[in-house]
């Protein structure tokens, strides 16, 4: 199986180039960019419209910190699904004998969607993951993997979830773990995948844009064969 994984399009999905011989198309969050919801509602609408159109079979997505009009409902799940896109918000689906499970929860940071403080994150992937997942969908990164940004002071940290690390590597071990939220920064290169010595998941960071060049991707995606 070939999946495309690509994230943080953030209205810019029509730049994207297609690949050609693609089964499954995964995005794992932020289509789209306005705070408020009214606004962002015709961005996701629009990328859905698109999305729907891509001739690929399998076509999944999972909501980013962004996706504010998903979050309020003003796109609702029917919305993606009549237009032959799966939705996952903290559920799973099986396809082709894979457990896919997806969530948009990231770690609070001002006021966006989708957030828990993160000292209730470890309860919200013990209840929520099951442990024979084999292909994890998160909005954003576990700490230390393709997740280095600035903090408000402009000082380098691993911004991502130290918590979803620990039951990644720990318990759930599935093949592949898809996400996105933190982007290539300045010279810092996030997109890509990578794996780690102590485990055999496949870890892809799919944003396309860079901070503070939005306008022109930096990235097309990942492409990996399972």
């Amino acid at each position: 199986m070939r999946i495309w994984h690509i994230s943080d399009t953030h209205g810019y999905h029509d730049l994207l180039d297609v690949p050609k011989d693609i089964d499954m198309i995964i995005h794992s969050g932020d289509c789209s960019n306005p705070r408020d919801p009214y606004n962002n509602e015709p961005e996701v609408r629009n990328f859905i419209d698109w999305y729907s159109k891509l001739d690929i079979p399998t076509k999944i997505y999972v909501a980013g910190n962004h996706d504010s009009s998903i979050e309020k409902k003003l796109v609702s799940t029917s919305d993606f699904y009549t237009n032959g896109i799966i939705y996952l918000e903290d559920d799973f689906i099986h396809i082709d004998g894979l457990k896919i499970h997806g969530s948009p929860i990231t770690p609070s940071f001002s006021n966006w969607s989708f957030m828990k403080s993160r000292d209730k994150l470890d309860k919200h992937w013990s209840r929520s993951v099951d442990d024979d997942v084999d292909i994890l969908i998160t909005h954003g990164p576990p700490k230390g993997i393709l997740d280095i940004s600035e903090d408000r002071n402009r000082n380098l940290e691993n911004c991502g979830c130290n918590a979803l690390k620990r039951h990644v590597i720990t318990r759930i071990k599935p093949r592949l773990m898809l996400f996105g939220h933190i982007h290539n920064n300045k010279e810092i290169i996030n997109a890509g995948t990578m794996k780690l010595s102590i485990c055999d998941t496949i870890f892809s960071n799919g944003s396309v844009v860079t901070d503070g060049r939005f306008g022109k991707l930096s990235s097309n995606g990942n492409i990996i064969n399972l």
